[in-house]
């Protein structure tokens, strides 16, 4: 039963690789010029604070997985890190990509999500700079915990850090013009929302559930 479980495990996160995958290809296919008389995106866009700030948060997962992958044995949440590992690494190269590529900053002295509206709803806290992020207290717990306790901790933290990921991506794919951002953020939803459900089964198999 484990070893089916797994094989679906596999599976379905093989195709969120393909995904993201082809997502990059769409990312990058893009024409740089203006189109329909429509300005590129600037340093104060949607676009760029979109990426700014997802660099940042794909930087935390990426850090979370790579500690569990040498907290636990168990394969399933280690295939599950190293799909998260690989695939936010991924897509934040291209973000930096895109602002490199337009000559743009890739840091800004505006707040966190200021191009969502939310640079006054969040109050960045012991190295959580924005909603979702795991704080320096939880980052060290992670890092000392163990086996079922690091792998039940690391999909809490990851599920939070998901379902703000996916806040974030649904409004930049709304509001963004170019089209290859929008392409990207609608695949971050996609991939994020495919793992944070299977996070919950993964949860639920070892008794615990997710915060709400």
């Amino acid at each position: 039963m484990r070893a089916t479980r797994l094989h679906r495990i596999v599976a379905g996160l093989a195709l969120s690789v393909v995904l993201a995958a082809g997502a990059v290809f769409a990312f990058w296919g893009q024409d740089d010029e203006p189109v329909g008389g429509v300005a590129a995106p600037g340093g104060a866009s949607v676009e760029a604070g979109f990426s700014r700030d997802m660099v940042v948060h794909h930087q935390q997962a990426v850090e979370m997985s790579l500690v569990v992958r040498d907290s636990t044995t168990d394969k399933e949440v280690r295939i599950l890190a190293y799909d998260i590992i690989n695939t936010q690494a991924a897509q934040r190269g291209m973000m930096l990509g895109w602002l490199e590529m337009r000559g743009l900053e890739k840091s800004s002295s505006q707040a966190p999500m200021a191009w969502m509206g939310h640079s006054s709803q969040y109050r960045a806290k012991e190295g959580s700079l924005m909603p979702g992020m795991a704080t320096d207290t939880q980052i060290n717990q992670l890092n000392k915990a163990r086996g079922v306790e690091a792998e039940v901790l690391y999909l809490k933290l990851m599920t939070a850090h998901h379902k703000a990921g996916v806040d974030m991506a649904r409004a930049a794919e709304k509001a963004a013009k170019d089209q290859g951002v929008k392409r990207l953020a609608q695949s971050m939803v996609d991939g994020q929302q495919a793992e944070m459900d299977l996070m919950a089964t993964m949860l639920a198999q070892r008794g615990a559930a997710a915060a709400r």
